[in-house]
């Protein structure tokens, strides 16, 4: 069947979110593409612990640097957004 993974994965749960009332559903890391089947991309975080201290300080320092780049792309991600922005203040009214 053409598409299963995203019938199971993604378009399946997000019936159940909306019939819910479930107001977040996380389709889960990565980005752009995901926007194609209605989902934006959201920062994630990592739980990881590293043994070897200098092996952990040097993922650190890439991560600190990396965080500056994905913060910027998430932005550019945001400004393509396919979804109306939400309306709050006097537009709501």
């Amino acid at each position: 069947m053409p598409c299963l993974r995203f019938e199971t994965a993604f378009y399946q749960p997000l019936q159940w979110c909306i019939e819910a009332g479930v107001a977040v559903f996380d389709g889960g890391a990565q980005g752009e593409h995901k926007m194609a089947r209605g989902l934006m991309p959201v920062a994630t975080h990592s739980a990881h612990w590293l043994a070897h201290p200098a092996f952990a300080d040097a993922v650190e320092n890439f991560l600190r640097c990396e965080t500056q780049g994905i913060d910027a792309y998430l932005d550019e991600l945001g400004e393509r957004s396919p979804f109306r922005a939400p309306v709050s203040g006097k537009d709501a009214e």
